[in-house]
């Protein structure tokens, strides 16, 4: 699990549960039904105006589940691993592959590939052709949070100004001033929260792991590659260093040292 996303999450639901508290623990006060349907309603329509219904159904589930979690291995552990996959194909040949256990399921095909026989062309295009519609997928994920991101707020001044077109129209009438009041605002308060406490920070985050994946899947289709050629582990291990930043490069260049 992506501690930092949990972590952010809980850290802003709990800023405005103190600050309620503090100013005397009225929950009910800062629920309007009014505002809750301007903005989810209104929010939710429009993110559905600007994407067709198959890239919501599969972009805010995907998107929710990768915002949550971290990836199971890392590049510099994926390096070691592929390393050790092509120690083990320059000694003992393609079909010693079948039993070994590897973590990632993208590297896992690769090999698959390789101990069946398929032919470089078909390796690379299959691979390069799963990682990029799944890359395709995650982003889509990001740009729905991100548009309702967007929307939010937008719809918190929609629902702002109803509230206010409401209390103007009722100025004779004082019970109906607090109501309207009270939607104005908490709609501009629910919009903001929304957007800058959930869905554009999740956006952003997965926008991140988009990138983590994009090198993470490029190396292993190399890594595929190059054992494919039958390259020694040495070679593939120093071609593979090159995803890695700088000082990674350097602890791993004093390991093998």
């Amino acid at each position: 699990m992506d501690i930092a996303t949990g972590a952010g999450l809980v850290g802003g639901i709990a800023v405005v549960f103190v600050l309620i508290m503090i100013d005397g623990g009225n929950f009910a006060a800062y629920f309007d039904k009014h505002a809750v349907i301007v903005i989810f309603g209104g929010a939710t329509a429009a993110t559905m105006l600007r994407f067709p219904f198959s890239v919501i159904v599969h972009g805010v589930p995907m998107g929710l589940r990768y915002a949550f979690n971290m990836r199971a291995i890392r590049p510099r552990e994926l390096i070691d691993e592929i390393t050790k996959i092509a120690d083990v194909v320059k000694r003992q040949g393609p079909m010693a592959i079948e039993n070994l256990e590897i973590s990632d399921p993208f590297l896992a095909q690769g090999v698959r590939y390789i101990a069946d026989g398929y032919d470089r062309e078909f390796i690379r295009d299959t691979m390069e052709r799963d990682r990029d519609n799944f890359l395709m997928h995650l982003d889509e994920g990001s740009k729905v949070y991100r548009a309702f991101g967007d929307c939010a707020p937008a719809w918190g001044m929609i629902g702002t100004i109803l509230g206010m077109v409401t209390m103007f129209a009722n100025m004779s009438d004082p019970s109906k001033l607090g109501p309207a009041m009270a939607t104005a605002l908490l709609a501009t308060l629910y919009g903001a929260l929304i957007a800058n406490m959930i869905t554009l920070p999740i956006a952003d985050k997965l926008h991140v792991k988009l990138e983590e994946e994009d090198v993470s899947r490029s190396l292993i289709i190399d890594g595929v590659l190059l054992i494919r050629d039958a390259k020694s582990a040495s070679l593939v291990r120093e071609m593979l260093i090159a995803y890695l930043p700088h000082n990674h490069r350097d602890e791993m260049a004093a390991e093998a040292a």
